[in-house]
């Protein structure tokens, strides 16, 4: 079943992992017992009336569901040194921030030892090629003091920061290219070149190439097309660019790069020999095996443009987990990003979920989840699931958060031994409504994906994209902002907008497009780099570049966001799709 090759006590973690397999539900009760034995006295439980019991009955009897916006008062009061043991026995010392791309500011959540500890679980079940380097593009963003004294940065960020991580990385031989320096740079475009420069110099050292999530891999390459010939430059001379201006980056990146003008040559030959970039990776790391990272739900919109980098080279989607935690690992990665299936760790949290049942009438039940409206029912447990069913994610973990929702819907496929094994298929707050109509981030991909189809006569491609609801019109309408790669016809242009409008599905709002009670939809087309600018926007927000998730809706409360968009339009077109 682990289908993970690797150089480290691979056949302990196989053991281990297969032990806990056979009897999940034997494990969740424990690890249930631990999180409330340990945290029991918190205020938070106290409050909830739970007395000390640590039964799953009990907890779900006096403990609620709840989303972040419950807890929140608590946790800013650990924020402020107020009460650092509202939510845990043992007192918070650091917090992490989120993405900020859900709700235009980053959620804080309370961070623990204990967390880096299943983080490290879940690193020790991606076995890695035995011997090489690895070209990884992760940063380090900053972490600062909070206003009661408690150390805060993106997840990431508090992960690396971890004797942990430095230990873990050498013990399953996942060793960067870059040095610390790179990774923990304050400047993640410095950093970005430094990455790429590195894996350049190691090029026949590579094994395989990676990022938290596949928008940073496509970022990164994105960029090499336009930097490659000074990266040649630095490596024929070696000498490091004036563009690297940190003290600390130039020195460590200096040590390692000494004038090699027969590569310089080579790679200057290889990036001109390609068309429009296609195979990239295995033309200059062709030793490399795989290209890593998170690959589902809002990261699929970048797996064409991965492909392209690619070549013949697979693509291994990572594990399944969030902000607030690990849920799962992939253990078969051979199969393609959209069809990953992840394995719950039943010992890292406590999992519960939803039953969802899908209200979508009598004539509509060819819908995908997305586009369906869900009743809900009493949650279950991890051994409770059934195969073939759609469930949101609860998690209790150790840092705090019980009976958290996570707001992800996934679908149970199999099970190995009694732990199920699942598929995420979105999530589950709606993104797109004006009346009636019902419209997720899945939906808003289908559609931009299949009017894209239509660039394609025009040889252009869209590099990036995301939408808003513009309810000052009557009535409503929607307004999709696409950066293209390079100039498109008028009629094409014309045509991608009404064929995005005919596909969204969703039966609200086909009946309200066609009695006019929601407007023409619009298209607006971005200066380039009109992306960049949104991620740099969520970087000085205090986010991470190895965090970052393009927000595919943007709120009316977003302004700073939707300011960078409206101030970026060049061209504008109305869909004629409904007459």
């Amino acid at each position: 079943m682990l289908d993970k090759v690797g150089a480290f006590c691979q056949d302990k973690v196989i053991e281990e992992f297969e032990a806990k397999s056979r009897d999940a539900g034997k494990v969740q009760e424990n690890t249930l017992w631990r999180i409330l034995h340990e945290n029991g006295q918190s205020e938070y439980l106290q409050k909830c009336g739970l007395g000390g019991r640590t039964d799953p009955e009990s907890f779900r009897a006096y403990v609620p569901l709840v989303t972040h916006a419950d807890l929140e008062p608590y946790i800013q009061r650990i924020v402020n040194g107020e009460n650092k043991s509202a939510l845990t026995e043992k007192p918070i010392s650091t917090i992490s921030l989120s993405s900020g791309t859900t709700q235009g500011r980053p959620k804080f959540l309370p961070f623990n030892d204990e967390l880096v500890d299943n983080t490290m679980q879940i690193y020790r079940t991606e076995f890695p090629i035995k011997s090489g380097r690895a070209l990884q593009f992760i940063y380090s963003s900053k972490q600062f003091k909070t206003e009661g004294g408690l150390l805060a940065g993106t997840a990431t960020t508090n992960v690396y920061n971890t004797d942990q991580f430095k230990a873990t990385m050498k013990d399953i031989l996942s060793q960067s290219c870059s040095p610390d320096e790179v990774i923990f740079g304050a400047d993640y475009k410095q950093s970005l070149y430094c990455h790429l420069l590195c894996g350049l110099i190691y090029f026949d050292e590579i094994r395989f190439i990676s990022s938290t999530f596949a928008h940073g891999i496509v970022h990164a390459f994105r960029t090499f097309e336009q930097v490659w010939e000074e990266l040649c430059e630095d490596i024929k001379e070696g000498v490091l660019s004036s563009r690297i201006t940190i003290p600390s980056m130039r020195i460590a990146v200096s040590k390692i790069l000494k004038p090699r003008p027969e590569l310089a040559a080579t790679i200057r030959r290889k990036c001109s020999s390609l068309n429009n970039w296609y195979g990239l990776v295995p033309q200059l790391w062709p030793n490399a095996k795989y290209i890593y990272g998170i690959m589902t739900g809002s990261m699929e919109p970048y797996l064409k443009k991965l492909r392209h980098y690619a070549g013949d080279l697979p693509l291994l989607c990572s594990d399944y987990g969030s902000s607030e935690g690990w849920i799962g690992a992939n253990v078969n990665t051979r199969a393609p990003p959209e069809e990953a299936v992840f394995t719950v760790l039943p010992d890292i949290g406590y999992f519960e979920f939803i039953p969802l049942r899908r209200d979508v009438g009598s004539e509509e039940t060819d819908l995908t989840a997305a586009l369906a409206v869900y009743n809900e029912f009493e949650p279950v447990g991890l051994t409770e699931v059934k195969v073939g069913e759609e469930y949101e994610v609860v998690v209790t973990n150790f840092a705090g958060l019980y009976r958290y929702r996570l707001g992800d819907v996934v679908k149970i496929k199999s099970f190995y031994n009694s732990i199920p094994q699942l598929q995420f298929i979105c999530r589950r707050s709606l993104l797109l409504t004006v009346n009636m109509d019902k419209n997720t981030e899945k939906d808003l991909q289908l559609a931009v994906e299949r009017a894209a189809e239509l660039l394609a006569k025009d040889m252009a491609e869209v590099v990036d994209f995301t939408s808003y609801v513009d309810m000052t019109s009557d009535p409503g309408h929607y307004v999709v902002f696409w950066e293209i790669n390079q100039e498109a016809s008028e009629s094409t242009l014309q045509d991608c907008c009404c064929c995005m409008d005919r596909s969204f599905l969703d039966a609200g709002y086909i009946s309200s497009r066609k009695s006019k009670t929601i407007g023409e939809l619009e298209l607006k087309i971005l200066q380039r780099g009109t992306f960049h600018r949104i991620l740099d926007h969520y970087l000085n927000l205090g986010s991470a570049v190895s965090q970052f998730k393009m927000p595919r809706c943007i709120g009316a409360s977003n302004q700073a966001v939707l300011e960078i968009l409206k101030n970026s339009v060049i061209k504008s077109y109305l869909s004629t799709a409904f007459g």
